[in-house]
């Protein structure tokens, strides 16, 4: 199962992608960032959607995880982020993928084993999960623990159903 995971930002958009195999095996696919410039913000939001859409037009994920929207100090900048959210959804929903939202301390304590963990933490343990050679940048690496975060979540729930593998939309 391909995993589309991503980092959402109204500048910056990680996206790192991810194949579970029978939820027990994590193999790397590919990771990167949207870079949206610093034009203004329909314009922003337009290259995330495009580039989100052109993601999972090349690769053919199975299921998308994103980052819950959390609220920090500057209202601004949760509504901005709000929307870049927005439109990486809609590229998702568009392509008849069921999305995942995962809170930031689910994906850390997923990934790390601490919800308090540093974005430090985040880039060396998905290094090592992945088997990559060398650290992810800041916002890849993020998007690849939100799609960990997802296989982790899926091979969990699987487990507890005593089934042995789940397709989308069979379970076996």
């Amino acid at each position: 199962m391909i995993i589309l995971g991503i980092d959402p930002g109204s500048r910056i958009t990680g996206f790192g992608l991810i194949n579970s195999v029978g939820g027990r095996k994590i193999e790397y696919i590919a990771s990167g960032c949207i870079r949206a410039g610093t034009g203004e913000l329909p314009e922003r939001l337009e290259t995330i959607y495009k580039s989100v859409s052109e993601l999972i037009q090349q690769y053919c994920p199975q299921e998308f995880a994103i980052e819950q929207v959390f609220m920090g100090k500057n209202a601004d900048s949760a509504l901005k982020l709000g929307q870049a959210r927005g439109v990486a959804i809609l590229a998702a929903q568009l392509a008849s993928l069921p999305v995942h939202e995962y809170a930031p301390r689910t994906i850390k304590q997923a990934v790390v084993g601490t919800g308090g963990a540093g974005k430090e933490q985040v880039q060396h343990m998905v290094q090592r999960l992945l088997k990559l050679p060398g650290l992810p940048q800041a916002d890849a690496a993020d998007a690849l623990a939100i799609a960990l975060c997802h296989a982790h979540t899926n091979a969990s729930l699987i487990s507890r159903a005593g089934l042995k593998t789940y397709r989308r939309g069979r379970a076996s």
